[in-house]
């Protein structure tokens, strides 16, 4: 095994989605780094495009989709495996977070448009993709995120973020004991407080204040500093982790 923490990836398909955003963007920058082809995937052409010239190596592509559409999903990972030469690891970012001042300002549509985006989707999505890895036959790496929202339960109207990201931590389980047999890994990334828009937009300044103090390294996580977490569990480093929730929260959480 070669000692970086990319190691077995070079020339492997890896699909990043939400590839545009803040987080989205190092990881799909650090899969590049390691001689991996990537797929960015974003909602628009020309976000997911602005991505590709940050890339290191060659073979990347970049496509709009919308992970709502369920009846698309198949069609984007054969797209995927058509382009990339196969497709090894799922790097599934994309989330959508509605904030609400209180419980009671929380409508019924600001349920349906979370729930829908980020948790229905990546169930299909990640389902897809573990059924052309189990076709492949060469194992795989599925990597979803979550928050710490899954633990905490999210504060005053974004609970329903919250419960979102609850059930991407069980689904990430049930995937994991799923496909275990079929050496597909399936972990989850839960970062705490990271200096992205979904972050800061809307966000009461002593909210941010307070959760920063909270937090014993005392800042602000950069949106760099989780891609490496989610590149190692990619790596044939974490062959044998699965099921996990990996804490990324500067010590906000500690479990």
């Amino acid at each position: 095994m070669t000692w970086s923490v990319g190691a077995g990836l070079e020339g492997k398909g890896v699909m990043v989605t939400g590839a545009a955003g803040g987080i989205g963007k190092e990881v799909a920058k650090a899969f590049s780094t390691t001689g991996a082809r990537v797929m960015v995937v974003d909602l628009e052409q020309a976000a997911a495009d602005s991505v590709l010239p940050e890339l290191d190596g060659e073979g990347h592509v970049a496509v709009a989709a919308d992970m709502t559409h369920i009846a698309g999903h198949e069609g984007l990972i054969r797209r995927a495996r058509d382009e990339l030469g196969s497709l090894y690891v799922l790097a599934h970012l994309a989330a959508v977070l509605r904030r609400r001042t209180s419980v009671d300002e929380i409508t019924e549509d600001d349920w349906d448009f979370q729930i829908d985006t980020n948790l229905k989707a990546a169930f299909f999505l990640c389902r897809a993709a573990a059924r052309s890895m189990v076709e492949q036959g060469r194992g795989g790496r599925i990597i979803t995120f979550t928050s710490q929202g899954w633990w905490t339960g999210g504060f005053g109207g974004s609970v329903v973020y919250a419960a979102s990201k609850g059930g991407i931590t069980s689904m990430t389980r049930g995937l994991a004991r799923t496909y275990g047999p079929n050496q597909i890994t399936v972990n989850a990334v839960s970062p705490g407080q990271a200096r992205t828009r979904m972050l800061m937009e809307g966000l009461n300044p002593a909210v941010l204040e307070s959760m920063t103090k909270a937090t014993p390294l005392g800042r602000v996580a950069e949106p760099e500093e989780i891609a490496g977490t989610v590149v190692f569990l990619a790596s044939d480093h974490a062959r044998f982790i699965t099921g996990a929730t990996i804490n990324v929260s500067g010590g906000f959480l500690m479990y």
